[in-house]
């Protein structure tokens, strides 16, 4: 009797383990729901926002992102790395979405980089951003030039669906037709501003 409860416990243990791992993989691969009030801002928009004063004449690539949302810290090395392959060239930001209140400091140490950090939750609006993690590509105008995803899976290893890094690519190259799937512009993550 006492190895079949044993038996059984494990049985149902194991189970909701993976109930559980099989939850979160299809949660995240879920688009993010677009909210109610929603406004798209379309490609070639000029973005203008008092905390983007870009005086450097570079490209600006904002990296909108919440600490406590797991799609953001799978994102993270994925992030570092375009920083360090274009930072010469791009002008990196990131762009903190949380209630919870958090350091420039803390944020820099988080991903190991000395880059701007920005609290003004209104760029989320102003870029059509609704989810994170979400790449958000302005040209040295300040036109939108690519807002979207980072790579269909979740860690970004994917080369052919790198769409962040294919925008880089595009706009340092001033490619004026480069044209995105759904996949790269449907928004997968969390929910703004709460990590849902």
């Amino acid at each position: 009797m006492k190895k079949a409860l044993v038996f059984f416990w494990l049985i149902f243990l194991f189970s909701a383990i993976g109930y559980l791992f099989w939850y979160n993989d299809i949660i995240y691969q879920l688009p993010t729901p677009v909210p109610k009030d929603y406004k798209s801002i379309e490609s070639g928009r000029l973005i203008v926002h008092e905390a983007l004063n870009n005086n450097h004449g570079k490209p600006v690539f904002l990296h909108f992102f919440n600490p406590d949302c797991p799609c953001s810290r799978f994102n993270m090395k994925h992030f570092k790395s375009l920083v360090k392959e274009y930072g010469d060239r791009i002008d990196f930001r990131v762009v903190v979405l949380s209630p919870k209140t958090f350091t420039p400091e803390s944020i820099q140490d988080k991903f190991g980089l000395q880059i701007p950090i920005l609290f003004d939750k209104t760029l989320a609006e102003t870029c059509g951003v609704y989810s994170t993690p979400q790449a958000v590509l302005l040209d040295q105008d300040q036109h939108l030039y690519y807002r979207g995803n980072y790579n269909t899976t979740r860690y970004c290893t994917d080369e052919k669906t790198s769409f962040a890094k294919i925008a880089l690519n595009g706009l340092l190259k001033k490619q004026t037709d480069l044209v995105f799937t759904e996949a790269a512009l449907k928004s997968y993550g969390c929910t703004l501003p709460d990590c849902k």
